[in-house]
């Protein structure tokens, strides 16, 4: 007894050390515009455990430094979703994507467009 007692705290005390206080990762998440772009990053920032969230319109990569300890990409991605935006692990809710702006509809081919030709000018 008193060795299964001994290997299940050893055990519990690898897999706290091996989780990272400062992970870091990127995910795709679907935007368009500079609008996207802050309801992205605060709703990421907002997520306990985040500590920093910048994502590149361009690209759509969202750069992400977190507490594994609080969180993980799944919870994050939901997040997004919550509020209205797509990433490869959870697509938005038809509720949640309806809320975002008109201008932000990036489901949308001629949004999608009209912000490329902006951003080409």
């Amino acid at each position: 007894m008193k060795k299964l007692l001994t290997i299940a705290m050893l055990i519990m005390s690898v897999l706290a050390f091996s989780q990272n206080k400062n992970a870091k990762a990127s995910i795709e998440v679907d935007g368009v515009c500079g609008e996207c772009k802050e309801r992205i990053e605060k709703a990421a920032i907002r997520t306990k455990g985040v500590k920093s969230a910048v994502w590149n319109i361009k690209t759509h990569e969202l750069k992400l430094i977190f507490d594994e300890r609080k969180t993980d990409l799944k919870t994050i991605a939901q997040k997004l979703a919550d509020v209205g935006h797509d990433t490869k692990y959870i697509k938005a809710s038809d509720k949640a994507y309806a809320k975002v702006d008109p201008c932000c509809k990036y489901r949308d081919e001629d949004v999608v467009k009209a912000h490329k030709s902006e951003n080409e000018n």
